[in-house]
Order: structure tokens, then C-alpha cells, then sequence
């Protein structure tokens, strides 16, 4: 269930990341770009919270 909630977290962000980068160079929004930065999102998310970031319990 984590795994589902950060795609779509990952995609909201996406999507709004291209949306105001597109806006402010005057370009045309790129859904396949929102897609990369999705699958990018997801992966960092999954290897930082699953593998890097580690709880302490040495308390």
C-alpha cells in the first residue's frame, strides 16, 4: 500500500513540477516528462525509505 501511495504522490508532484516549468519557459506540457519524473520520484522514494534511511532503535 505504501509502494501505491507514493505513485501517486510521485505523479501529483510530477505533473505539477512539468506544469510550472513548461508555464514559466513557454513551452507545451510534456506528459511523457511528468511520466520520467514519476518512475524517478518513485525510485528515490522507495530506495531512501526502504533502504538508506534506517529507524534507530537503539532507544
Amino acid at each position: 500500500m505504501r509502494l501505491i501511495w507514493t505513485v501517486i504522490w510521485g505523479f501529483l508532484l510530477s505533473l505539477m513540477v512539468v506544469y510550472v516549468i513548461t508555464s514559466m519557459t513557454g513551452d507545451t506540457f510534456s506528459f511523457p516528462l511528468a511520466i520520467v519524473l514519476t518512475v524517478i520520484f518513485t525510485i528515490s522514494s522507495v530506495v531512501l525509505g526502504e533502504g538508506v534511511i534506517k529507524d534507530d532503535s537503539s532507544y
